[in-house]
């Protein structure tokens, strides 16, 4: 079985601040994204990977990925205007693919085992995303910041990446979206939209996303804390 990892780390990180993009900041003296490949590469059950990034960044992408020698293969492609644009792009550069996993650049906690627990339930059921259940209240609001509902906690679950997909769910779920105009905000949305279940798998809260200053904080204590483990 073929399974892909598309690795898009394209965005611009405006909420970062700073002259470089948040993929390239370091935690614990190395690139947030080194960290994130870095899990890639070592879980046997991922056949390649292709890392998406700013067309500008790509030679020095290229450069960061010889520093790192890898045993996998990474390919580098050039990402899109939007996250769904990146995507697209990193899916239409793969061939011979049977499961595609999606997953942020910025997300450099994600494990081995999350990994397989996805790639596994993707076998069965074609389309899975990893998340945790809810912890705070959540109220629905109107234009005005009035309070709609108060959400049942129990069904709500905030979700991480990876996503994952049999790969020609995916396909079929992008070449749709992209027939009506449909931008999603993750992938799951855009199979979701063609009736497809999408399971939910267990994550770990500390799968974060760094996207702000307080994040790299965050960051530096569980790996601290990994490290120590």
């Amino acid at each position: 079985m073929n399974v892909i990892a598309l690795i898009p780390a394209a965005g611009a990180g405006k909420r970062m601040g700073g002259d470089r993009s948040k993929q390239y900041l370091e935690v614990g003296g190395r690139p947030i994204l080194a960290h994130t490949l870095e899990v890639f590469d070592r879980c046997d059950a991922v056949s390649e990977v292709c890392l998406i990034v700013p067309e500008e960044d790509c030679s020095y992408a290229c450069e960061m990925l010889d520093s790192l020698r890898f045993l996998k293969p990474v390919k580098v492609v050039p990402g899109g205007k939007e996250r769904q644009d990146s995507v697209r792009n990193g899916l239409n550069s793969i061939y011979n693919c049977d499961i595609v996993l999606v997953h942020d650049g910025v997300r450099p906690f994600v494990t081995e085992e999350i990994l397989n627990r996805c790639i596994e339930e993707t076998v069965l059921c074609g389309a899975t995303v990893v998340a945790v259940p809810a912890k705070d209240t959540i109220k629905a609001v109107d234009e005005d910041r009035n309070i709609i509902e108060t959400l049942d906690r129990k069904r709500l679950w905030q979700v991480q990446t990876p996503q994952t997909f049999r790969y020609e769910i995916l396909e079929e779920a992008f070449k749709k979206a992209y027939e009506d105009g449909f931008y999603g905000t993750d992938e799951a949305m855009l199979v979701e939209r063609l009736g497809y279940k999408v399971k939910v798998v267990d994550g770990d809260y500390r799968n974060i996303k760094i996207t702000t200053p307080d994040d790299l904080i965050i960051a530096e204590a569980i790996l601290k804390g990994r490290i120590k483990d």
